[in-house]
């Protein structure tokens, strides 16, 4: 708008000039002129430069008469007290503004009077100090309560700034919930990390909307019963099931579900802080922030001061004014500083909740000006307030800890440990001991921005920390046993991929175990191998547990037979993958193999020899030759053998010794090793079979003794004794006939032992058993028979007695190598073996053999 025009002066009056400069240096009011700054779009007046003070507003303002830096600069503080708007707005409209204003900051104490005007582009400011008068009793009133409202301004604001320093940087999870429906109405990032949520999808959401998972928890009726009866519920170590990653996981949290009171009493909602407490502890806290403000006081000084100031020439009403005003800003401040305490006792209440160590630390030798009682405990009764940390912990001085705190005051920049150890002193013992905190050291600030304190907040984790460690040591362990196994273990999970692998697989599959840990298992073993163990690749993760042999073709020329233990990893219920056992047995069937083709070989070879005796003898030969390399083969695979499954029979019993006695009691350990024990077992009695039937090449060939037969068997009888016994059973023995048996005595006794156990052992389960030995030497011969009233034989399986390594019942121990040596022993010497039976009525088994000393001969098979 148009600058107002200057009234017009006397003609007879000096200069202008000359007398304003009189006017300015006799004034009792001060004058100062400014310009407006402008934002860099000059648009905006962003602060104000002085271009002139008279003597009286540069002793009012201690200010030379042009000062070098800007209004702003100099008086901060203007801008929240009103006097900067103040002067923008009257430079703005061009009209003559008043205004009073009590200011007591940047170094300035009175109560002013100011008039300003613009002219053309300066504003002129005219104002007046009071503080040279004498003052009334209302206005001394109105400082001194304007002095006790800053001072719980100042109080409200540190306890605001403290408690959303400690809400925003304490590691602890923030909700707050409203109303029957428990709605979300606050939830910091914590929170929200652990809900996996944003907060776009959880504010103003109903608790059981926003996260489903957690119906029938239990939670939802904690949070209604602190709002129906405003007592807090304490959680420790609480489990709960939350969505993450796309399926549901269990963690467990400490928390307290504390009442949100408002000013009247009454309950604004339940504030949730909770610390999760699983592998990886991460703690937020985020509180209620202090929402209400003193600008309403503030408006309502500024509204009193106008009307002052347009009420000048009514001082008496004035006066009653500012004696009413006075009143209520006393009530304000008492209802304000009310507000404070219920805030700070709300504030400690929390605090003393929360399930961590916490102080605040004031000034550089960081004293104390407040600790919780956990922070009390965790220095062992020591701590006291307005002492330093080096006092209450001299033993953390030389660890580094005070280091820290200086670097934190002195930078004013935060820091955050994560499992540190401490060694701190235990007053009981008078002996250190070892403690792994996680913290932060928050710095606190003042008004003006500089490091005032520094918050402490600290976390146990040595629990954490010795549980990883263990876990760590018993994996390495464990890595180094089962590397050292010469057999295939692994984890795959749901995907099928490897989670673990040994190494073993570096060997068949020529990469790092470390490589194949996230590779598809189908990728791993190719398409041919996958397609052999699919199906049982999901029998096993339907949670059924696997034994089987398959052919697998892993890559061209490079094809396995493995026997294959799949075991299911059930957790809660639901199985999250399974471990593989992988034996390599291709030397065995191979062997398997290498026998049924000999078999078959010998086969068709007798039928030659029945149709060509003209070439028995060559062919007996042949026979002979085979028999020896083949017995060879078996001992010398056998004998060699024997070493490596020692040697694993050993790395199993120093794993199990290794292995901490919770992960042995493990049901899923405890089985596997069981499998391994049991391979390692079946391992060695198949080896020492073997050996056995290597050597009746060589026994064939001892010479005969004459054996008494009673007492031969008089001392099989006993040996069978406890079988028998156990079974109920009975043995009727006539060998009188034969008194005396010309055989080699090892050979003779191991073919009754065998003939007589399995009369005893494949018993008919509806009777008990019965077993006749009888002798007879008919024609210079010795027949030995053994009768039982057992489960008796088919035609079909009579035909595949005495295959070695054959059992036609499984539901007793056996090896399928005792019929098959009592063969060989009988026929090496001459004889032959011969059996008659029924099923469900029992077996005859005789055996004829030679009466006197035969002649060596070719064995026969």
């Amino acid at each position: 708008m148009p600058d107002l025009p200057l009234p017009a002066l006397p003609p007879d009056l000096p200069a202008a000039e000359d007398l304003l400069r009189v006017l300015l240096d006799i004034s009792q009011s001060g004058l100062m002129l400014m310009r407006p700054v402008y934002d860099t779009a000059g648009t905006t007046i962003v602060d104000l430069a002085i271009t002139y003070l008279s003597p009286a507003a540069q002793r009012m303002l201690r200010l030379p008469e042009r000062p070098a830096e800007s209004f702003r600069t100099i008086y901060p503080t203007a801008e929240t007290a009103g006097v900067f708007a103040f002067y923008r707005d009257a430079f703005l409209s061009g009209q003559v503004e008043r205004r009073q204003n009590n200011y007591q900051f940047d170094g300035l104490d009175g109560y002013f009077l100011l008039v300003a005007r613009r002219q053309g582009d300066v504003l002129a400011v005219s104002f007046h100090d009071t503080n040279d008068q004498p003052r009334t009793a209302a206005e001394q009133e109105l400082r001194a309560s304007q002095a006790r409202e800053l001072q719980a301004r100042a109080a409200a604001e540190r306890e605001r700034n403290l408690l959303q320093a400690m809400l925003t940087q304490a590691p602890v999870a923030f909700a707050l919930f409203q109303g029957p429906e428990l709605r979300i109405a606050s939830a910091n990032a914590q929170v929200c990390a652990i809900w996996q949520r944003t907060p776009a999808q959880l504010l103003g959401q109903p608790l059981l909307d926003a996260l489903p998972e957690l119906r029938g928890q239990g939670f939802d009726d904690l949070l209604r019963q602190v709002l129906d009866t405003r007592v807090p519920v304490v959680g420790r170590e609480t489990p709960a099931q939350l969505l993450r990653d796309g399926r549901l996981q269990t963690s467990y949290y400490d928390f307290v579900y504390q009442p949100l009171l408002g000013p009247n009493d009454e309950v604004l909602g339940v504030v949730d802080i909770a610390v999760e407490v699983t592998e990886q502890v991460l703690a937020r806290q985020r509180v209620q922030e202090l929402n209400e403000e003193l600008a309403a006081i503030n408006e309502e000084l500024r509204a009193s001061n106008d009307e002052f100031l347009t009420t000048n020439t009514a001082l008496t009403h004035s006066q009653q004014a500012l004696s009413d005003l006075n009143q209520e800003l006393e009530a304000h401040v008492a209802e304000r500083t009310r507000e404070v305490l219920a805030q700070q006792a709300l504030f400690r209440q929390i605090l003393g909740q929360v399930p961590a160590f916490i102080a605040t630390l004031e000034g550089p030798q960081h004293r104390y000006t407040f600790f919780n009682e956990p922070y009390q405990q965790l220095s062992g009764g020591r701590t006291r307030l307005g002492r330093t940390v080096a006092e209450v912990f001299p033993e953390v001085v030389p660890q580094g800890f005070i280091g820290l705190l200086d670097k934190v005051y002195a930078t004013g920049e935060p820091f955050v440990g994560k499992e540190m150890l401490a060694e701190l002193l235990n007053p009981a013992t008078g002996r250190p001991e070892p403690i792994y905190v996680d913290f932060v050291y928050q710095p606190m600030r003042d008004a003006a921005g500089h490091t005032a304190g520094i918050l402490a907040f600290i976390l146990d984790s040595t629990a954490k920390v010795q549980a990883r460690q263990a876990t760590e040591a018993t994996a390495q362990r464990l890595r180094l046993l089962t590397d050292a196994l010469p057999v295939l273990i692994g984890y795959l999970d749901r995907e099928r991929r490897y989670r673990f692998a040994n190494h073993a697989y570096r060997a068949w599959f020529n990469r790092d175990p470390a490589a194949l840990l996230g590779q598809p298992v189908r990728e791993v073993v190719g398409e041919a191998a996958y397609a052999a163990t699919e199906g049982y690749m999901a029998r096993a993760l339907a949670g059924e547990r696997l034994s089987f042999e398959a052919r697998m073709p892993y890559r061209e020329n490079f094809v396995k037979h493995i026997r294959t233990d799949y075991i299911p990893d059930v957790q809660n219920g639901e199985v999250v993958g399974f471990y593989s056992l992988v034996t390599d047995v291709t030397e065995q069937v191979r062997a398997r193999q290498q026998v049924q083709e000999l078999n078959e070989e010998l086969a068709a070879i007798n039928e030659e020899l029945l149709a060509a005796n003209e070439e028995l003898r060559d062919t007996n030969d042949r026979l002979s030759h085979t028999n020896v390399d083949l017995d060879t083969f078996v001992y010398t695979a056998s004998h060699d053998l024997k070493a490596p499954i020692a040697n694993i029979e050993g790395l199993l019993l120093a794993l199990e010794d290794q292995l901490p006695p919770p992960v042995r009691q493990d049901p899923d350990v405890t089985y596997l090793l069981g499998l391994m024990r049991g391979s390692v077992a079946r391992f060695q009695r198949t080896l020492v079979h073997l050996t056995d039937v290597s050597k009746l090449q060589q026994a064939h060939a001892e010479p005969s003794e004459a054996v008494n037969l009673a007492a031969l068997v008089d001392a099989v009888r006993l040996d069978l004794a406890p079988a028998l016994a156990a079974a109920g059973g009975r043995l009727e023995v006539n060998v009188a006939a034969c008194p005396t048996v010309r055989f080699s005595p090892k050979n003779l006794r191991s073919i009754l032992y065998n003939l007589l156990s399995n009369a005893i052992k494949y018993r008919h389960p509806d009777r008990p058993p019965v077993v006749r030995l009888h002798a007879s030497c008919p024609a210079g011969q010795v027949r030995l028979e053994v009768q039982d009233n057992g489960l008796g034989l088919s035609e079909a399986q009579q035909s595949k007695l005495f295959v070695m390594f054959r059992r036609l019942h499984t539901h007793v121990e056996g090896s399928g190598v005792g019929l098959y040596m009592v063969k060989r022993m009988a026929e090496n010497a001459g004889g032959r073996v011969a059996v008659q039976s029924r099923p469900g009525e029992g077996s005859t088994f005789a055996v004829l053999l030679p009466g006197s000393d035969p002649t060596p001969g070719p064995p026969r098979t």
